[in-house]
């Protein structure tokens, strides 16, 4: 290739290396091919330590990417064409060079939605339409061992899947509600083995194209470990994981979502009064295991209901999730309660959805004073906003 050709290829070259440092989180590799006459030859790189790895004939050498490029501009004197293909998640740019032409071309890696649906994205005992289509998310479920080797989603993992699709159902409404430009932190509090994490990425990224950035908070080192391992197998550079009490955690950036699933008690409460104390635009909590209000709550007009047990921690959970969402609209935010899943699938199916919307609701914090007399509780959420 003549040198007027590599140096427009090289000006494509700078714009690559601004996106790369614009996204460095989502950069999977960098493939390329020589040709010569007949022949071609072909080498790659990835990433390691935040440098090039080029590997090129015998060549295996560290580089930073502007280097990355230098040299391959310097290999491609010697052949008569380049083809360079730049992968994201998501995102694909292809770069053809010769002595004639220079030409780049973008590709958003996106979903198929054609009139023939494909089989598997509707399995045969379910009406849904998936969010998460098993032909596209593969990799994805099979990470998160919900899918099968050969593609097919495991029998005892059903209900998982079902439940991870109607959670990003629920939530993708919210998501407007999020910035639209820069980067999006979302924190998962209690993260356990971050099945909703690892499917809200998928989702944000790969299909809203969204920046984002997600930050799992647990205090189990086995589930912290094996979190990272996957994100390691999905080439999920955009996920840090952390072994801490949501009580340790601290940050100077801003976090946009907070979600809370299935977090035992009054960790779900730890989860909800960081999100208002940093004023993330949307909380998502998933309450488990009231016991905390059941010990406290006495209201005379009801004695004789709540001398039965059973009925007094039905109301219990009830009391803890209202309370839980008049808080919220106290702190500015509009709620709604639903159910996000059958109660045949598991009796903890409360979803509390909240997104920032205004200043504090004065008329809410009264009433919310107000049921604490009346119920003589000091509920963990109030205790710690204050």
């Amino acid at each position: 290739m003549n040198k007027q050709a590599i140096n427009k290829a090289n000006l494509f070259f700078m714009g690559i290396s601004n996106r790369y440092k614009e996204n460095s989180d989502l950069f999977i590799n960098i493939t390329f091919s020589f040709k010569s006459s007949e022949k071609e030859f072909k080498g790659s790189c990835i990433v390691k330590d935040s440098k090039f790895i080029l590997k090129f004939f015998l060549e295996s050498c560290f580089y930073s990417i502007e280097d990355l490029f230098n040299k391959i501009c310097e290999y491609a004197i010697n052949y008569d064409s380049l083809e360079l293909i730049y992968l994201e998640r998501a995102y694909k740019m292809i770069l053809s060079c010769d002595n004639k032409n220079v030409n780049i071309k973008n590709e958003e890696l996106k979903e198929k939605i054609t009139e023939e649906e494909d089989p598997h994205d509707r399995l045969p005992s379910s009406n849904r339409d998936y969010i998460i289509k098993q032909s596209h998310a593969q990799n994805l479920l099979k990470a998160l061992g919900i899918m099968t080797k050969d593609g097919k989603i495991k029998n005892d993992k059903m209900r998982k899947f079902n439940q991870i699709d109607h959670y990003i159902e629920l939530i993708e409404p919210l998501l407007l509600d999020l910035p639209r430009h820069g980067r999006i932190n979302v924190l998962d509090c209690g993260c356990g083995k971050s099945y909703l994490s690892f499917a809200l990425n998928y989702y944000m990224t790969e299909i809203k194209k969204l920046k984002t950035h997600f930050i799992g908070i647990d205090i189990s080192e086995k589930v912290i470990e094996s979190s990272k391992n996957i994100a390691k197998e999905l080439n999920y550079k955009n996920m840090d994981f952390k072994k801490l009490d949501i009580r340790e955690y601290d940050t100077n950036e801003d976090i946009h979502m907070v979600i809370s699933l299935h977090a035992c008690d009054t960790a779900t409460d730890m989860a909800l009064s960081f999100g208002v104390k940093k004023s993330s635009k949307v909380i998502i909590a998933n309450p488990c295991c009231h016991k905390e209000m059941l010990g406290q709550y006495k209201y005379d007009p009801f004695l004789e209901i709540l001398k039965h047990g059973i009925l007094k921690s039905k109301l219990a959970d009830t009391l803890t999730d209202g309370m839980r969402a008049l808080l919220l609209e106290a702190y500015g935010y509009d709620v709604s309660v639903v159910e996000y899943i059958s109660p045949l699938e598991t009796p903890k199916n409360i979803l509390i959805r909240a997104i920032k919307k205004h200043d504090i609701n004065e008329k809410a914090l009264e009433k919310y004073i107000d049921l604490m007399k009346i119920l003589n509780v000091y509920p963990a959420f109030y205790a710690y906003l204050n």
